[in-house]
This record gives structure tokens, C-alpha cells and sequence, in this order.
């Protein structure tokens, strides 16, 4: 009998709530390649593009996993100097948030109850318009980070 929770790779992480997968928090690409491993199915092809599409748009991106998510910030910063985006793995989608994204031109569809944050879901199967989300990270990094 199965609980409905997807089953966390061989010898991986073990697979939170929506299949959220709990990495140690920790500065760094390595952190997050452990993540992105750590993804259940489909998921983990949207955390490689996502994390691949940062790294284009904003060279120098800091990384980090936080609260078992990915977290990028603006290049050269502090390790507290703040965060532009962070991506979040749920039962039936992956949400990409914005922590300034109602700043972003146009802004990403998601409202939340934060002011300045926006958030773009992303199902399976969906199109990944990777030019609005290079452009997204482009802006959001140059504006101040989140704190977190």
C-alpha cells in the first residue's frame, strides 16, 4: 500500500510534503545540485532548467538552500545581502517566487499575500518561456534582495 507521498530516489533525501525534497541548509552550487537531484520525476528537469537559466541570465548568481529550497542571489553579495529568487517543489507543480517580482516588468501572474512577491507556477508538461524567465532573473537581481 502506498501513501501517496512519491518515493525519494535510491539512497537520497527524504521527500517532504508535495515531494519537497530536505536538503541540509547550506551556502553554495553544491547544496543545490543536491536538491535538484533530489527532485521526484518530471521536477527534476524543471529545477535543472531553472537552475541552468539562472546561472545564464545572472552570472555570479550566490546560491544557497534554505528551508529546503534552492535561494539565488545577486552576484558578489554578503551571504545576508539578500535573495531574488527561490524555486519550491509541490504535489502537482514547482513555484518559482519572485521576492520583488511586483517590481518586475511585466510582473509574473502568481499574487501573493506579500506585496512584492510574485510567483510563477510550473506543471508538467507546461511550456517554460525561458526568455520572460532570463529576463525576470535579470531584473530581480539588480533590485535589492529579500532578507531571509
Amino acid at each position: 500500500m502506498t501513501s501517496g507521498k512519491p518515493a525519494a530516489p535510491a539512497g537520497g533525501p527524504r521527500l517532504l510534503s508535495g515531494g519537497n525534497p530536505q536538503i541540509p541548509k547550506g551556502e553554495g552550487d553544491a547544496p543545490v545540485q543536491a536538491y535538484i537531484a533530489a527532485m521526484p520525476g518530471w521536477k527534476r528537469e524543471v529545477g535543472r532548467r531553472l537552475d541552468a537559466l539562472v546561472t545564464r541570465a545572472v552570472p555570479g548568481a550566490r546560491k544557497a538552500v534554505k528551508w529546503n529550497s534552492p535561494f539565488y542571489g545577486a552576484p558578489g553579495g554578503e551571504p545576508d545581502a539578500g535573495w531574488f529568487l527561490s524555486f519550491h517543489c509541490f504535489e502537482k507543480y514547482v513555484k518559482v517566487a519572485f521576492f520583488r517580482g511586483a517590481l518586475l516588468d511585466p510582473p509574473p501572474p502568481g499574487t501573493s499575500r506579500q506585496k512584492e512577491v510574485r510567483y510563477l507556477d510550473i506543471r508538467e508538461g507546461d511550456e517554460i518561456d525561458e526568455a520572460r524567465l532570463a529576463d525576470w532573473a535579470r531584473q530581480a537581481s539588480g533590485l535589492e534582495g529579500a532578507r531571509m
